[in-house]
């Protein structure tokens, strides 16, 4: 075990074992980077390096000033992973799974998976006011923090309860309070689909009175390739209370996740995935490089350019009713998407977009194949009513106008 230092800040971060894959695990609300020992301990994978670090404010960084917020934490914990020199796999548990998400969000080239473990959603909990008082008022209070892990809890000794009723205790009033804002305020980002597209598993304790199977499901329903598991005889805690279930579900994730010598970046189909998300634009122009082409079934010939191709992708976006990216592959720059999706009162529409991306991860390329016939080209036609006056309609199919037949020989 060896402890490493983020340069110019108080960061610092424990890294154990060797390999061509690294899992950074993250705490959660009061907690230390130690909580994640016995799961570590239990963890069977081979070629696999461990990293631990503390978030500001907790574990052995209880003296370092604010603010305490979650870009600051996604700032520390996407520092530690810009650090490491191999790919990652990144764990958080509770108020760390919107963290682990929004680094995995931002560095998609170099996240192999994400575990959540008991996770808080994203767009926060927005618990009543007198439910948020009594996390808030836990500072410094012993006996209300120790009350509160017993009734989230199932099975925690009475050691462990000991053990992170110290951790907690020492944690500064104010700091408690500003972490309770982070979780039940949340993060705009949660409102809309994540933009980490990557393996994610959602764990929870069948005994979880905070996360429960309900609210583990909202958050999967959130990921393009998620999994859910179920921890018996644990509570908000399993990593501390069935430690070693945990590791045998974080072991079976890691031996499906990708290797480290075939990832590839996903910086262009992460950026493709969230416009569709978002459906606006503006979303669409970061995506793309200035001189990029689109090719379509839909199209009659390539659009050019990033303000045109952008302007069509964007009323394309709001055609679709739903839309489920269902496997993706890459090799080398190029991305194979398939999708699912559907339009004009529930029409099903299938599909494959191949994105090519320059060094910069900007897509210069993209194709899209859209099936049945019929479909793609009522899809043509609602487009070129929908752009007319910004596109010039000879790009799309006149619905009005019978197909030419080829000519006679």
């Amino acid at each position: 075990m060896r402890t490493e230092r983020i340069a110019d800040t108080d960061v610092r971060f424990r890294r154990g074992g060797a390999g061509s894959r690294a899992v950074v695990f993250v705490h959660g609300f009061l907690e230390d980077q130690y909580v994640w020992d016995g799961v570590i301990g239990e963890l069977g994978s081979a070629g696999v390096e461990t990293v631990q670090l503390d978030l500001a404010g907790l574990g052995e960084r209880t003296d370092a000033h604010g603010p305490f917020t979650l870009d600051r934490f996604v700032s520390e914990v996407r520092a530690v992973v810009d650090s490491l020199d191999k790919p990652v796999v990144l764990v958080g548990q509770s108020m760390a799974a919107p963290i682990v998400e929004l680094v995995a969000a931002t560095r998609p080239e170099r996240t192999l998976g994400l575990v959540l473990l008991a996770p808080g959603p994203l767009a926060g909990t927005h618990l009543p006011a007198e439910v948020v008082e009594r996390f808030r008022e836990s500072g410094g209070s012993t006996r209300a923090q120790r009350e509160l892990r017993r009734q989230l809890s199932s099975s925690l000794s009475e050691a462990d309860l000991d053990r992170l009723t110290v951790i907690g205790e020492r944690v500064r009033p104010k700091v408690v309070c500003a972490l309770v804002d982070c979780w039940n305020a949340g993060h705009p980002d949660g409102e809309m689909p994540s933009r980490y597209t990557g393996p994610v598993l959602v764990i929870r304790g069948a005994d979880d009175g905070c996360v429960t199977a309900e609210g583990a499901e909202q958050v999967r329903k959130r990921f393009v390739a998620a999994d859910t598991a179920t921890v018996d005889g644990a509570g908000h805690w399993a990593h501390l209370e069935q430690p070693a279930a945990v590791a045998a579900l974080l072991d079976a994730f890691l031996a499906k996740a990708p290797a480290a010598d075939t990832a590839t970046p996903r910086v262009g189909q992460q950026r493709w995935t969230t416009a569709f998300a978002e459906k606006s634009a503006g979303s669409f122009a970061e995506a793309f490089a200035e001189d990029v082409v689109l090719e379509a079934t839909v199209l009659t010939r390539p659009v050019e350019g990033r303000e045109q191709v952008k302007q069509v992708l964007a009323a394309a976006s709001g055609i679709y009713e739903s839309l489920e990216f269902t496997y993706d592959s890459s090799r080398g720059p190029r991305t194979y998407l398939e999708w699912e999706a559907t339009a004009f009162g529930g029409m099903p529409i299938q599909g494959v977009t191949i994105l090519a991306a320059d060094d910069d991860g900007r897509i210069v390329r993209a194709a899209i194949h859209h099936r049945p016939l019929g479909a793609a080209l009522r899809f043509s036609a609602e487009l070129r009513a929908r752009l007319h006056g910004h596109i010039d309609p000879a790009y799309f199919y006149d619905g009005d106008r019978q197909p030419a037949r080829p000519p006679a020989n």
